[in-house]
């Protein structure tokens, strides 16, 4: 009975958002075959992977997370840390207006694969 308790309690956790970002509203994002709940809150964001993707690596998910991160808060991701399952970024907003309310979710496909340009990995995406 304890393990089934326990089990419940972790599988609660699953997308919950970390004490920073608790009492944000979320923003769903659908990013290729990623879907993230994206919190922004003062200058950083947060992206939680929600749904489940057979043995993601990083490299495959963070420039998913990033565009999510971006299309959400209008700003410009500038470092970001974490695992393939929650993602937090340092956004620079220079002039930008805070990100608007949630609205319904938000899908972003994937145009052509990422290339490197200029010391950077330049991907092409389109959000409906």
């Amino acid at each position: 009975m304890r393990y089934v308790i326990v089990l419940g309690l972790m599988l609660m956790a699953c997308d919950t958002p970390s004490r920073e970002f608790r009492g944000s509203p979320a923003q769903r994002v659908t990013v290729g075959p990623s879907v993230f709940d994206v919190r922004v809150v003062q200058g950083r964001a947060e992206a939680l992977r929600v749904n489940s993707e057979w043995a993601p690596r990083l490299a495959a998910v963070e420039p998913r997370a990033r565009v999510a991160i971006e299309a959400v808060s209008g700003c410009k991701v500038v470092r970001l840390r974490g695992d393939q399952a929650m993602m937090v970024a340092d956004l620079k907003c220079e002039g930008a207006a805070p990100p608007p309310a949630p609205r319904e979710t938000v899908y972003c496909s994937l145009e052509g694969a990422p290339y490197e340009a200029l010391g950077s990995v330049i991907v092409d995406v389109r959000c409906d």
